[in-house]
């Protein structure tokens, strides 16, 4: 993720990421943390039943099965040595092993200015229902508050639905936009886009694409010749491909993310609605599963509701 905000920008936003992280996942923070005062509390010693109880609310909260067992085999093996004896030392472990989890996909780096390509393209690739349209939405207000010029591309010529809430976002956030009739070709959206934001020297093109066609094959196929035609337009485009994610189909989102993945180059998550969920460890299992970061989160419906992911900050929120 190539870096469009100043560090100014990024600090005051880095003291409320916090708060809003906790807010939004409130039900998953009680999910874990209550069973985990519950499991050492007063004297008791640990025993394999409190583990089970432990694996269970793991699994409850979709950290997955992958980093469920890691997690424990790390806690049998602390308690072998005798160096879990308290609520504070289990948590300690417990934020240990899913910091490690959550790092082992890198985040993405930052770029300089001067190598930042000009305009930036974004795809953003999802299935329909998962918000990806209003998720676009939310992103270009963030673009446009730190005084970028935007213009957002109407790939999603599948649905006129989708035209006319692009557009609506377009105007909610003083974007531009470059649309065509519903049933066009997507391809073509992308070209008008992309040659209108150079000849106006904007800053980044959001593209909206279809979240379903007749077949999976012929979505696939829509969006590389979508890809394509970027590419020859602005060289090296798209620079990122989003794909958003609704967190409360938990494990269930993860066979659909796999075919993004695997076709569409997606580069990074967005993850919506972890304000809705008590599942929200399924930050963890994306990561884990799909091998990308999480780049943002969903907190709320608000158009300011979109923030982007710490790991740091995520684990501090489950627990402190």
């Amino acid at each position: 993720m190539l870096s469009l905000f100043g560090k100014d920008d990024e600090r005051k936003e880095a003291e409320s990421l916090l708060d809003r992280l906790k807010q939004s996942i409130s039900k998953t923070r009680s999910q874990i943390t209550a069973k985990v005062e519950d499991l050492v509390s007063g004297e008791k010693k640990i025993d394999p039943e409190q583990l089970s109880r432990l694996e269970n609310a793991l699994l409850a909260a979709d950290i997955g099965p992958r980093t469920t067992h890691q997690i424990l085999e790390a806690v049998r093996q602390k308690l072998e040595r005798h160096a879990l004896n308290n609520t504070a030392e289990l948590k300690a472990e417990l934020k240990s092993q899913l910091l490690y989890a959550l790092r082992v996909v890198p985040s993405p780096n930052g770029s300089s200015a001067a190598q930042e390509p000009r305009p930036r393209v974004i795809f953003v690739v999802g299935v329909n229902g998962t918000g990806k349209t209003t998720t676009i939405g939310k992103l270009a207000n963030r673009l446009r508050q730190r005084g970028k010029n935007v213009v957002l591309a109407a790939g999603d010529t599948f649905r006129a639905a989708a035209i006319e809430q692009l557009g609506v976002w377009a105007t909610r956030t003083g974007s531009d936009i470059v649309k065509t009739k519903s049933g066009g070709d997507p391809a073509a959206v992308v070209y008008d886009a992309l040659a209108s934001a150079r000849a106006r020297n904007a800053d980044v093109v959001i593209v909206d694409t279809a979240g379903r066609l007749h077949t999976k094959s012929n979505l696939m196929s829509e969006l590389e010749k979508m890809k394509r035609t970027a590419t020859k337009v602005v060289p090296g485009a798209p620079h990122e491909v989003l794909l958003v994610m609704d967190a409360t189909t938990g494990q269930n989102g993860l066979s659909q993310a796999r075919e993004f993945t695997a076709t569409a180059g997606v580069t990074g998550i967005v993850l919506t609605k972890l304000d809705g969920t008590a599942k929200g460890g399924i930050v963890v299992a994306i990561t884990r599963e799909l091998g990308l970061p999480v780049q943002y989160v969903g907190t709320g419906e608000g158009v300011e509701d979109l923030v982007p992911f710490d790991p740091e900050t995520f684990v501090a929120s489950l627990f402190d």
